[in-house]
């Protein structure tokens, strides 16, 4: 054996990092059982999850420790209480629009380029149990390879356009590819409310149950994935992420662009 092979033969690859990252976040609690599946619990304060830059920042940090986490076998995101995230934004009122300089956007903009990407970079499959209503980027939840809902869930855009900004941070992607281009636009303008039964009909939700079965039933899924070989389960997220990864690519950054510069100060 020559001296390269048995370098690699003796190698060891460092076991879970997952007691590092674990406990980092404020608006995520993370809880992985035995058998590898992680859930995400969001929210603020131990209550739903009210949208904010700790939030945004959190959030892509997390996404990408978790996808370098390869113990991490399925995932499971959810939300806290009554809602999976807010507050509804006020038509027009969205408190940082033209609020803006460069140099206080570049680092959102930077997250953002990263945040949906490093969710779709996780290698293992994605289960969204959406407890409640979600008013603020409710993209997240529905780029989930499985997507639950509770009888209580509805999808609103507050924030961006109806709320006076550009929907460019990744809803300007997601909506119109999941929904359909005309359908995903009208959403996108005119701040629709999509009830869960609406959203079952339109694709962007798989089931719907009562709030006190969600989780199980998402966990229940996660059993029946996990009955699959890891690799079958980590290619198989792969492939079928691959179109999302490449719109991300090419129009992420330019959408957050001509968000940021429309949030800018007048003066």
């Amino acid at each position: 054996m020559t001296e390269t092979n048995a370098s690699m033969t003796h190698f060891q690859r460092p076991s879970s990092r997952f007691k590092e990252y674990k406990d980092r976040y404020e608006t995520i609690d993370m809880e992985r059982t035995s058998d590898g599946v992680l859930t995400m619990r969001f929210h603020t304060g131990g209550g739903p999850l009210q949208w904010s830059l700790q939030a945004h920042y959190e959030f892509e940090d997390a996404f990408a420790q978790v996808g370098r986490d390869r113990d991490n076998d399925v995932i499971i995101l959810t939300g806290t209480g009554d809602a999976f995230s807010g507050p509804a934004i006020k038509p027009g009122s969205h408190p940082n629009r033209n609020s803006m300089t460069p140099s206080h956007y570049d680092p959102i903009l930077w997250e953002g380029k990263h945040l949906l990407p490093n969710l779709l970079s996780i290698e293992a499959p994605v289960i969204a149990a959406i407890n409640g209503p979600a008013v603020r980027h409710a993209e997240i939840p529905l780029l989930s390879d499985i997507v639950l809902a509770t009888d209580s869930t509805y999808f609103q855009d507050t924030a961006h356009f109806a709320g006076g900004m550009v929907p460019g941070d990744g809803m300007h992607i997601v909506m119109p590819l999941l929904m359909g281009p005309t359908r995903g636009r009208y959403f996108l303008y005119t701040g629709q409310k999509i009830e869960a039964a609406e959203a079952k009909d339109l694709g962007l939700v798989n089931e719907i149950l009562p709030e006190d079965q969600l989780l199980d039933r998402a966990r229940e899924l996660a059993a029946e994935l996990l009955k699959q070989p890891r690799l079958v389960r980590r290619y198989t997220r792969t492939v079928v992420t691959e179109t999302l990864r490449g719109q991300m690519h090419g129009l992420l950054g330019y959408g957050l662009a001509l968000e940021g510069l429309a949030r800018m100060r007048e003066n």
